[in-house]
């Protein structure tokens, strides 16, 4: 684990991304509606729309890793992108639907429930990117999303807030989801490596790469937007 001026780094590759998307990046993990979790002033209507539409989400987000082991070229990547599958579908999954049935959502309902736009834009923005491209093209449409969201974790968890959203804050924050960061991070670390040389800078693919990632973390921005309006 490496810590950086209290910010943690999951990896090169996602350091120097991170930074080259500054100002989306911020936007994302510093949110109203993340700021609003952190002091418990989010409402909870807009929390529980959130995760209505974060089941949905992770629905497609479930079929975008595994479309992760189809791109993959090596037997590690393969693996890793079926742990990552099976952690959503019989893990992360379940606390939206157990927090959503402690107010009377049930699953059937959930997984009925109308997608927003927002939702359609960046599902099918990262599942187009593994269509159309290949592993490293998905890696970056998926790693805003993986790494944020242990990034915000760890942020909140620090403030140690008297907040409602404490268990959604403590997955995040947990040491099971840091793990799967750190590890997400060493796999693009070598798939890049693999794929882009010593000096992926320096690589042609590279902006390209940083730009995908750039348009992820705006579209994680936009899903706050549409969580916090309800």
């Amino acid at each position: 684990m490496r810590v950086d001026k209290g910010t943690q780094v999951y990896g090169a590759t996602f350091s120097a991304w991170r930074a080259e998307a500054a100002e989306p990046w911020q936007a994302y993990t510093h949110h109203a509606f993340v700021e609003g979790l952190k002091d418990g002033t989010l409402p909870r209507a807009a929390y529980l729309n959130y995760l209505v539409q974060d089941y949905v989400f992770l629905i497609h987000f479930s079929r975008a890793w595994a479309l992760a082991v189809t791109k993959a070229e090596t037997v590690e990547e393969m693996r890793f992108g079926a742990r990552i599958v099976d952690a959503l579908l019989n893990e992360e999954i379940a606390l939206h639907v157990a927090t959503c049935a402690a107010e009377g959502i049930d699953e059937a309902t959930l997984f009925a429930a109308p997608e927003a736009m927002e939702n359609i834009a960046y599902t099918r923005y990262v599942l187009d990117a593994g269509h159309s491209g290949d592993f490293l093209d998905l890696l970056a449409a998926l790693m805003p999303c993986v790494m944020g969201y242990g990034e915000i974790g760890l942020r909140l968890a620090a403030a140690k807030c008297d907040t409602p959203y404490a268990d959604w804050i403590s997955t995040y924050a947990g040491a099971d989801y840091q793990q799967v960061c750190y590890e997400a991070g060493a796999l693009l670390d070598a798939a890049i490596l693999r794929r882009l040389g010593d000096v992926p800078q320096d690589s042609p693919r590279w902006a390209a790469l940083s730009h995908r990632f750039a348009t992820a973390t705006r579209l994680e921005v936009s899903f706050w937007d549409m969580g916090l309006a309800g």
